[in-house]
């Protein structure tokens, strides 16, 4: 395709060859296009002058078209409708779209989130493909290059915290979905388990616990750690691992306790034989959000899923607290 000579063509011109192939005069064709005689005869000598061919015989029963004309006629239309599609507002029918969204999500986000809308959305939209990952250090910068359509990642309140919505990229919005508290878990058979359970649960008891810890976005500390070190206070950390259902099966078959969002710890005790227990001390929450670059903001597929991810969740927390 020649971009140069296309651009030389004015396109309104196809719009009077159509209708003057649909009337078979000039008369018709004219009053149809809201044209004098005289403006719609100069435009047909501009079409013959630009497609080299006399397109119209007049004839005693109106216009006659050439072969050229009638060739033509035949493909008009569909590249007609095709035009006018090009020019109308984007739109998005779920039940018949196939659309492809991609992901990525922060591990717990599997088991505390992704149940409450992906019934829904696929409900409404059967035929949509989705492609999800887990949410590394690499995610965001996979959202500012349009690699992935969504992010959703925990963001910790603490100032010192690496994801702060107010730090975020250029470019990258965002929807709180809900927050969560910090609690913990130990074994239900854990040797500390009655000073855990009794009012003698403190801060000093919490510190001299060895700890499992899971590595998020290549991180080993998380906002309790850089909270409890302002004091000078540090956690023991005897295992970090990558997951948290590998800290959860660590910590149920071991003397370790593991500190986590109350959402996937309220998951984990129906899976291990854990026994969920209070942070023995004020902590800032934790907020799960929904990530997307501004340039999907008004894309209707992007934004009726944003919307299905967000009142989906909001209904959860509502209903169940999460």
């Amino acid at each position: 395709m020649n971009i140069d000579n296309l651009a030389k063509i004015d396109l309104n011109l196809l719009v009077i060859l159509q209708v003057l192939l649909e009337e078979q005069s000039v008369t018709r064709a004219a009053s149809r296009l809201h044209l004098s005689q005289s403006a719609l005869s100069k435009s047909l000598n501009r079409l013959r002058s630009t497609l080299d061919d006399p397109l119209f015989q007049r004839t005693a029963h109106g216009l006659k078209p050439t072969a050229h004309a009638i060739q033509l006629g035949e493909q008009l239309p569909q590249i007609l409708q095709t035009l006018h599609q090009l020019t109308q507002p984007p739109t998005f029918e779920p039940a018949s779209s196939n659309q492809h969204f991609s992901f990525s999500m922060v591990e717990s986000a599997y088991e505390t989130l992704l149940p409450y809308f992906i019934g829904t959305l696929l409900h409404d939209a059967p035929n949509v493909k989705l492609d999800s990952y887990v949410w590394t250090e690499k995610s965001m910068q996979d959202l500012q290059l349009g690699q992935i359509d969504f992010g959703i990642a925990g963001r910790d309140t603490h100032p010192q915290a690496d994801l702060k919505i107010e730090q975020l990229p250029d470019g990258i919005e965002h929807q709180t979905l809900f927050k969560d508290k910090q609690v913990c878990l130990v074994r239900q058979d854990h040797p500390m388990l009655a000073i855990i359970q009794s009012p003698q649960w403190n801060l000093a008891n919490y510190l001299t616990m060895s700890h499992v810890q899971v590595r998020c976005e290549g991180n080993d500390w998380w906002a309790l750690d850089y909270h409890l070190a302002e004091q000078n206070l540090h956690r023991r950390i005897s295992t970090t691992v990558p997951d948290f259902y590998g800290a959860a099966s660590i910590c149920a078959y071991s003397d370790l306790i593991f500190t986590l969002p109350s959402s996937f710890a309220r998951h984990a005790v129906k899976l291990y034989p854990l026994v969920q227990v209070p942070l023995p001390f004020e902590f800032m929450p934790m907020a799960y959000v929904l990530l997307w670059h501004e340039r999907n903001s008004q894309a209707p597929g992007h934004l009726w899923l944003r919307n299905i991810i967000c009142e989906s969740v909001a209904k959860a927390v509502n209903q169940s607290d999460v």
